[in-house]
This record gives structure tokens, C-alpha cells and sequence, in this order.
């Protein structure tokens, strides 16, 4: 009967270690890809003028000018984050890509079955054919002025760490300057990122490169 006893100890043992394994890798991939959610009611970014601020930065042996084109302020649903990891120069500028959602696109993001991704530092999205576009969005057009990729350039140790535990689903605000960077190496090898700065643009150019100097939560 002890002997019996003990193996059924064991047994339940085994299975209470196993659920918290499981849980604990649930809730580990949950934390990295964040929850789908839908907001009304945020308003689209604006910019106003800077006085053109210009920042230096060392990065991956580029020296590279970090220089401000307009003060910008976005308050937006995160819909989709992507991760950049290498010794390139864009990565150890901005070692994480946003893509942010305002207006009509944040308020459907979770009747609509949007389908994101994010890869090469471009949002990719995918509506099934039975999305009525015209009516939820105002067509194709009005759909792609309400959410945006954006390269977030982090402004010091506070906003990087922010900016690394943002996650889908979390509604933020944003300051910080639509910039131009510009760098040069030893060999003159040279790297370039210029942001939009209309939100009705799409393509190859059309992301904002953003100098963040402060990220809160909603």
C-alpha cells in the first residue's frame, strides 16, 4: 500500500511540474507576441516643425548623423513587433520595428482578420477577400493612412528598455522626431535611412524612421 501511495505522489508530481512547464512556455510566448485588441477613437499621428536638431552616433563603425526633420507625437495600437538582432548598422540603431495602428484599422483590429507580419523592416498585411473595405475603411487608401512600420531609434538606455517590452496590443504614445540618418565608415562604405514624413505614402520608403525620446503606456 506505501509502495502504491508513492508512485501515485510521484505520478501527480510529474503532472503538476509538467503543467507548470507548459504554462510557463505559454505565457513566455504570449509575453513575446502580445494579445490581439481593438481601440476606438485614436487620433492619427501629427508633426510639427523642429528646429532640426542633429545627433551623432557611433554604430556597428559607422558614425552616423541622426538629423530631425519634424517633432512627432503618434498615439497608436501595436498590432505587430519584429525584432532585428545583427551587427548591421540598422539593427544597432533601431534593434526593433512597430507596427502601429490608428483610426479605423485600430478599432477593427479584432472583428477584421488582419493578417500581419513583419520582415526585411517592412509591415506585410493580408485581408481576406470578404473584408469590405470600402465600408469599414474608406477602400484601400483609407486603409493604409491608419497604421504604419516604423523604425524606432531609441534616444538612451530608458526608452530603449521600453521600447524592448512593448508588445502587440498595447496602446502607446510616442514622442520623438521624424529624422534622416546618414552614416559613413572608415572605408566609405555608407548607410542611409530617410523617413517618411506623410502618412499617405506606401512602398519601398514609406516608413518613418523615428528618433524616440519618450514612450508611455495608455
Amino acid at each position: 500500500m506505501e509502495q502504491t501511495q508513492t508512485y501515485h505522489l510521484k505520478k501527480w508530481a510529474w503532472r503538476i511540474l509538467l503543467t507548470a512547464v507548459v504554462l510557463s512556455i505559454g505565457l513566455s510566448i504570449l509575453d513575446k507576441v502580445g494579445v490581439r485588441r481593438a481601440i476606438t477613437g485614436i487620433r492619427a499621428p501629427y508633426q510639427t516643425e523642429s528646429n532640426r536638431e542633429r545627433f551623432l552616433i557611433q554604430a556597428a563603425g559607422f558614425k552616423t548623423v541622426i538629423a530631425c526633420q519634424y517633432a512627432y507625437d503618434i498615439e497608436a495600437l501595436v498590432v505587430h513587433t519584429k525584432d532585428y538582432f545583427t551587427w548591421d548598422v540598422g539593427d544597432q540603431l533601431s534593434p526593433r520595428d512597430l507596427t502601429l495602428a490608428w483610426g479605423s484599422v485600430a478599432a477593427h483590429n479584432r472583428d477584421v482578420d488582419f493578417h500581419w507580419s513583419q520582415m526585411s523592416r517592412k509591415t506585410m498585411l493580408w485581408l481576406d477577400g470578404s473584408v469590405n473595405q470600402e465600408a469599414l475603411f474608406g477602400g484601400d487608401a483609407g486603409l493604409q493612412v491608419n497604421f504604419s512600420n516604423n523604425h524606432i531609434i531609441p534616444a538612451d538606455d530608458d526608452v530603449r528598455w521600453k521600447l524592448k517590452i512593448i508588445r502587440a496590443g498595447d496602446h502607446i504614445r510616442m514622442k520623438g522626431y521624424l529624422v534622416y540618418v546618414d552614416g559613413i565608415r572608415p572605408d566609405n562604405t555608407t548607410f542611409s535611412w530617410h523617413s517618411s514624413t506623410t502618412r499617405t505614402d506606401t512602398g519601398d520608403g514609406a516608413c518613418e524612421v523615428i528618433y524616440a525620446t519618450d514612450i508611455e503606456w495608455l
